[in-house]
């Protein structure tokens, strides 16, 4: 404190002024003392960015293709909705073993079959040796699934 002046932390945003500032100086004094072509400059650029950053390659590694086998294994979840209802907190608290809650399927209706929670195809209930399954009678397509998440 000699000169008068408080000692206060270096402030960051000081620091990146000073460096931009330098690194503007040396290129303006680069640029007036040999002043060459743009393409000239790139070259001469190369070198530097060859060594921060690897050429990509276009081929890929022989123990990794592009084969849907790598994905088989993977654990979806499958869901087979019945249908939907909203019900206000008090009907909730009201249910007991025994009532019935009405949905928004209707009988016969198709039902909805789900991966993650997106709809992937509809079906019809089955009972194959006293345990439920569905069959299924349509598949939904990509343009389908679209056309029904904007409903």
């Amino acid at each position: 404190m000699t000169d008068g002046k408080e000692d206060k932390p270096a402030d960051p945003m000081d620091d990146w002024a000073s460096a931009l500032a330098e690194q503007t100086s040396a290129e303006e004094t680069a640029a007036a003392a040999a002043p060459a072509p743009a393409a000239a400059m790139q070259a001469t650029a190369t070198p530097a960015a060859s060594k921060v950053f690897q050429p990509l390659e276009k081929d890929t590694p022989s123990g990794f293709h592009n084969d849907i086998e790598m994905i088989l294994d993977i654990p979806v979840q499958l869901t087979v909705e019945l249908g939907r209802t909203k019900v206000p907190i008090k009907t909730l608290l009201q249910l007991a073993q025994g009532s019935v809650v009405e949905l928004d399927g209707l009988a016969g209706e198709p039902m909805d079959v789900l991966v993650n929670g997106y709809l992937i195809a509809q079906g019809e209930v089955v009972v194959v040796n006293d345990k439920f399954g569905i069959r299924l009678t349509d598949i939904i397509t990509p343009s389908e699934r679209i056309r029904k998440l904007n409903r």
